[in-house]
């Protein structure tokens, strides 16, 4: 076979050059903004504050068609014993003895999570230490170990740590664990590439990643622990006649004192919606939001 010469060869069609004419730019004019209701029904908040006053207002209605202050205080009898109570002083000092057990048993109950933790994600026996512990102690109400308190610990603080600690330790650790093994191995790598090892490659790698599940943790263990506080004070205020929030609305129950006790209901409410608002989404902003780790 012989080379094909240049005039035999296929040349592929060239397409003759062409300008469009670009037609008239057309304006576009910016949106207009909304009314200012629309602006004002979109925030979140404004459903939240429109839910509370519906509940308010179809308490009030309950309480006025049932006529019984004994039974069912009205929301204004109700808020006139809650301002009164935090004028005299009383619902102040209640609230403020509960806080402190709260936080030392919280506390207590977040560092032994994070040791049972980084055993587990460190080592095998760790992992099924933690798998063993959390199976068996997990579904025990942790209200249901305060006998046991009370006859190890005695009437005291000492008994209210260890039924909080319970309480905030399992979820706790169960929401850590299972962030810890989210982690992508790709990340796990990059760590040990640069010689992190035990607790530096918990604490600067495994962390960071897994701080969405490790929040989420924390707010459960928050949880569990200030329902746990309240249910025992119950206890300790039958038995010993002092207490926090808890033996408030004890103590006003036995006096029949019915405002009092949804008072003292509606300090652990504003508490807990407090702590979930200020503290927890305002650590949530500033460092998961922020640092991209959850849409």
């Amino acid at each position: 076979m012989t080379p094909q010469s240049s005039a035999d060869r296929i040349v592929p069609p060239v397409r003759d050059e062409y300008i469009h004419a670009l037609s008239a730019s057309v304006e576009i004019e910016p949106d207009a903004p909304l009314p200012l209701a629309r602006r004002i029904f979109a925030k979140t908040w404004i459903d939240r504050v429109l839910i509370a006053i519906v509940l308010i207002l179809a308490w009030e209605a309950a309480a006025r068609a049932l006529d019984n202050d004994l039974l069912l205080p009205s929301f204004s009898a109700t808020l006139a014993a809650f301002v009164q109570g935090l004028l005299s002083g009383e619902l102040l000092q209640k609230t403020a003895v509960s806080m402190s057990v709260l936080l030392r048993g919280y506390l207590l109950g977040a560092a032994c999570a994070f040791v049972l933790t980084s055993l587990a994600v460190s080592t095998r026996v760790g992992r099924s230490l933690l798998s063993m512990l959390t199976a068996m102690f997990n579904p025990l109400p942790s209200i249901a170990l305060l006998p046991l308190a009370l006859l190890w610990f005695g009437l005291g603080t000492g008994s209210l740590l260890f039924v909080l600690v319970h309480a905030v330790l399992w979820p706790l650790a169960l929401n850590t664990y299972s962030g810890f093994q989210s982690v992508a191995p790709t990340l796990r790598m990059t760590g040990r590439n640069y010689g992190l090892t035990g607790l530096r490659h918990v604490l600067l790698i495994l962390v960071p990643a897994a701080l969405p599940s490790i929040l989420a943790g924390l707010r459960v263990g928050w949880a569990f622990a200030w329902r746990t506080l309240i249910a025992a004070e119950l206890v300790f205020g039958a038995s010993s006649g002092k207490g926090g929030l808890g033996w408030y609305i004890f103590q006003n129950r036995n006096e029949l004192y019915t405002d009092r006790v949804f008072a003292g209901l509606a300090a652990v409410i504003v508490i807990g919606l407090l702590v979930e608002h200020l503290v927890f989404d305002t650590v949530e902003r500033l460092t998961v939001r922020k640092w991209g780790v959850q849409v």
